[in-house]
């Protein structure tokens, strides 16, 4: 994401390279216009990255990460939880400077992520808001694309996989449930609107991806900040998030989605994105939060199962196919823009899991089908029409492949609507569920005109 003043990206791991080499595929709204000044990054770190190819993915998602064949996830989306799953922001005071954090950090979890389609691990942040139902709040960018999630609760040493219950990509907000809870503690909430310019605040999260809680001291230097933000590894998918408070706390790659804490030790705002970057207006670092009571408030909509334009219920829909980050309808000029993307060394993996070895030779254009995005060259043949969305792979054993799709062929429908560019792709399967069947048209490398009913399979979170 970027800010007003130009911040840009997740965050780059310890090692000093991008985070981002994936950019995940709509349903998104378009990305807001760029006012890049200087550097913003989202607090997620990365922790391993692959060599990775160019390309989009809308892939199957299953989280079984030793698997050599995609197997189906369940459908279902999550039972709408009770109405008091999500707790109401506190109506307490502000506090004392100097009061102990130590139980918002008996709430706190490290959440590590398995990206297994762009060959990448993750961690971030999250906090306990619920300990009977094991839900916890983190930053959107902190599980997307994940296929596996686990949280660690550093205070005790228990693990848990964890599942998503649902997500604001627009407002980065998310909530995750711990699987077979017991043990937790919810971290104290705090009143955001009752915070102002100049209160003593204190940031704590997974600082560098350390698997350690590390606290930064600090004030709020601003309230109702608006920003935009975007992947720092160059991808242009970008958001705009308002009524950010914005701290001179030390805020840092892996804080993502962790708690930003009031004098009176509540948690009154959620840590999603920092810069180290001065600006002439500005001589210190600045760090940036959710409000609390903007933060629970899409998490109780999430909870009851209230699916909207901005907020996905469970695990969207998936297909299996990597496709271009090109724009343009033809699929000549969309395969032009994913070899200047393989030039550039990036691309996107749209979430999804590596299921093992890459796939077995079989089509002339590389492999037959790819597990993973590290070996993804631009198909040497394409189909021969005009108009369409551009394979340039498909996951092993996902819908797709098992339909017979191929790099090098374009899907020209999906149940009687005109594909032409990816995103209208990715719009048309946005209209459905994990389950649902549709007729897929697709014209092959040689020229073949097909048609098959595919059915869609859970994906990682976008």
């Amino acid at each position: 994401m970027q800010d007003d003043s130009g911040y840009g990206g997740y965050g780059g791991p310890p090692s000093g390279s991008d985070y981002g080499h994936t950019a995940p595929l709509p349903p998104m709204p378009p990305p807001p216009p760029r006012r890049r000044v200087g550097l913003l990054s989202y607090l997620a770190v990365a922790l391993v990255a692959g060599a990775l190819g160019a390309g989009s993915v809308v892939a199957l998602y299953h989280p079984a990460a030793n698997s050599s064949t995609a197997q189906p996830a369940q459908p279902s989306a999550p039972a709408p939880l009770p109405s008091t799953a999500v707790p109401a922001p506190s109506s307490g005071g502000t506090g004392t400077a100097g009061a102990s954090t130590s139980q918002v950090e008996q709430g706190i979890v490290i959440i590590n992520t398995t990206l297994q389609y762009s060959s990448e691990r993750a961690a971030g942040t999250g906090m306990v808001i619920n300990a009977g139902s094991g839900l916890v709040l983190t930053n959107n960018h902190v599980i997307e694309n994940a296929t596996k999630i686990t949280a660690t609760v550093p205070a005790t040493g228990q693990n848990f996989q964890a599942k998503v219950v649902g997500y604001d990509v627009t407002g980065d907000v998310a909530l995750i449930q711990l699987q077979q809870p017991s043990g937790l503690h919810q971290v104290p909430l705090g009143d955001s609107a009752k915070v102002k310019v100049g209160d003593v605040v204190t940031a704590l999260g997974n600082a560098e991806g350390q698997s350690r809680i590390v606290p930064a001291t600090g004030h709020i230097t601003g309230v109702n900040r608006t920003i935009t933000a975007s992947d720092q590894g160059g991808a242009v998918q970008s958001e705009t998030l308002h009524g950010m408070l914005q701290t001179d706390a030390g805020i840092v790659s892996g804080d993502s989605g962790g708690p930003l804490v009031n004098a009176a030790g509540q948690v009154i705002g959620m840590d999603t994105a920092g810069n180290d970057v001065r600006f002439p207006d500005q001589q210190t670092a600045a760090g940036f939060a959710i409000p609390v009571n903007t933060a629970l408030s899409v998490a109780r909509e999430i909870a009851a199962g209230h699916a909207s334009s901005t907020i996905s219920i469970g695990y969207p829909p998936f297909i299996g196919v990597y496709v271009s980050p090109g724009t343009s309808s033809d699929p000549r000029q969309q395969a032009a823009a994913q070899q200047q993307n393989n030039g550039f060394g990036g691309g996107g993996g749209f979430g999804g899991n590596g299921f093992g070895g890459n796939g077995s030779t079989g089509n002339g254009q590389g492999q037959s089908c790819y597990t993973n995005d590290s070996n993804l060259p631009t198909p040497s043949t394409i189909a021969p029409v005009s108009s369409g969305t551009l394979i340039v792979g498909t996951i092993c054993g996902s819908p797709a492949a098992t339909a017979g799709m191929t790099a090098g062929s374009v899907i020209t429908g999906l149940n009687g609507q005109a594909i032409g560019a990816p995103d209208s792709l990715h719009t048309q399967i946005a209209k459905y569920r994990p389950g649902d069947t549709v007729s897929v048209t697709w014209v092959t490398p040689s020229g073949q005109h097909k048609t098959a009913s595919v059915t869609f399979t859970a994906g990682p979170p976008l």
